[in-house]
């Protein structure tokens, strides 16, 4: 009777929640899969019926213990052929972290052969995570070993993944090996893409041999490739890394008589007109300038951040040449006189010329020019390391009241203001502290009570509650 009314009484709905509590995870329903000895780990893993997201796989692989690694990565790998998921580089990155593969590669090769004696389905998708996972291992052998098993499990090698061995030799500098791999990708009806040449040619420019890069790209359209504008500057960066000045001009002149899509952009010109400064031939970079004008591209902030870096380098005469330079790139477009005068300021800065720095930041508040965030940072910065704190304040005061959007952190507030106190400014002190806490920034713990001490002069018992719990 009491059985019956009970049933009565709770309808079914009302028991579902106790029945979902008292089921396990989808990870350690997955993880007991895993432990099963049955031959095919895959088609037990895919029976579960379940889709794994990232924290699911994540705290499966963390289940496993150093004798189960062989088990955690058989299971990553089935999970990122699994439909509606695709691992992230940072998945990769966890799992080569966790199961210790780079320490241990042959990890890699025990599992794909595992796969083959267990006749587990294995499909080209199967492949590119395994050679995902080499690739994140950094393990170009490993990865050269799992393309020559592509034919065992009846799959066709394709460009992708011979791609991503390319680019493992490369970067481990073996060219000859990606060249090789490269040529024949010809013998098996493959042709080599964009991204084929793009990392052989990368390879050639970091190693400096520019005129091999220089010949790969001429190949390129032979092979149905077309030679953009990033080939062609990646190509130019290499010949400046090398020195070859006049090498990088005739490469740019050919590229401006090149088709649309080979012609020179902002970032194209600035890495000569950066080469020049750095061999500090700064009168040829500004030929270059103009070059960049005739063309009709503007000059962006990093080409005249270089420029105007180059030109103060010469000391006084650099000063008196910066106004025609400014002047120059505010009239070709592209970077606001603000801008420039901010990258005056910070070049300033860093070659260790304070005085005229300051002077020029001065200068830009007081004609209406407003600087940038890193140039207020920087000038403030300065100021705290000479301990002209007052004189620091009040330029704050300037910046907030130019309506400056800084990007002065939490340290250099909490500089300022101890400077303040330990120099018995109490009323200015207690006006920033004010600003600090309506932005919402902490000071730094150690800080604290001495600010607190000091600024107890004032008698703003709020001010004194609001910093102690800020």
């Amino acid at each position: 009777m009491l059985l019956n009314l009970i049933r009565r009484r709770i309808s079914p709905s009302k028991l579902s929640p106790l029945r979902f509590s008292t089921t396990s995870s989808p990870a350690e329903r997955l993880y007991n899969h895993l432990q099963s000895s049955t031959p095919n780990l895959e088609k037990e893993l895919t029976s579960s019926n379940i889709k794994p997201n990232a924290t699911c796989i994540n705290e499966v692989i963390t289940r496993c213990k150093p004798n189960q690694f062989q088990l955690g990565l058989r299971f990553f790998i089935w999970a990122g052929t699994q439909s509606g998921h695709r691992h992230s580089p940072y998945m990769y990155t966890k799992a080569c972290d966790f199961l210790k593969i780079r320490a241990n590669p042959d990890l890699i090769k025990n599992v794909v052969e595992s796969l083959k004696k267990d006749e587990s389905f294995v499909s080209v998708k199967t492949m590119r995570v395994v050679l995902s996972i080499c690739s994140q291992a950094k393990l170009a052998d490993v990865a050269l070993w799992v393309l020559r098993k592509f034919p065992e499990f009846g799959l066709c090698v394709d460009t992708v993944a011979y791609n991503v061995v390319i680019r493992l030799f490369v970067d481990e500098g073996d060219l000859s090996m990606g060249v090789k791999l490269m040529e024949e990708m010809d013998g098996v009806d493959l042709c080599p893409d964009v991204m084929t040449y793009t990392a052989l040619i990368n390879g050639f420019c970091n190693a400096g041999e520019v005129e091999e890069a220089w010949e790969l790209a001429k190949g390129m359209s032979k092979k149905g490739c077309v030679v953009n504008t990033v080939t062609y500057s990646r190509i130019l960066e290499g010949v400046c890394k090398c020195g070859e000045m006049e090498r990088a001009l005739e490469l740019l002149t050919e590229m401006e008589k090149g088709e649309e899509g080979t012609s020179p952009n902002a970032v194209t010109y600035t890495l000569v007109i950066q080469a020049f400064v750095e061999k500090k031939r700064v009168g040829e970079a500004l030929m270059v300038l103009d070059r960049m004008r005739e063309r009709g591209c503007s000059p962006n902030r990093v080409t005249a951040s270089v420029l105007i870096q180059g030109v103060l380098e010469n000391g006084e005469e650099g000063v008196k040449d910066l106004s025609k330079l400014v002047d120059k790139l505010v009239k070709f477009g592209g970077v606001p006189l603000s801008e420039c005068f901010s990258s005056a300021v910070v070049s300033l800065i860093r070659l260790k010329r304070w005085e005229e720095a300051e002077k020029m930041f001065r200068l830009m508040l007081v004609r209406g020019i407003r600087p940038d965030g890193l140039a207020c940072s920087l000038v403030l910065r300065e100021l705290c390391l000479l301990e002209r704190y007052h004189d620091c304040f009040l330029l704050y005061e300037e910046i907030e009241k130019a309506g400056v959007v800084s990007t002065i952190d939490t340290d250099v507030h909490s500089v300022l203001l101890l400077g303040l106190c330990e120099q018995g400014r109490s009323w200015e002190a207690a006006k920033l502290a004010k600003s600090m806490l309506d932005k919402k920034m902490r000071l730094k713990v150690s800080q604290v009570e001495k600010i607190i001490e000091a600024l107890k002069k004032t008698g703003d018992e709020d001010l004194m509650r609001r910093l102690s719990t800020s």
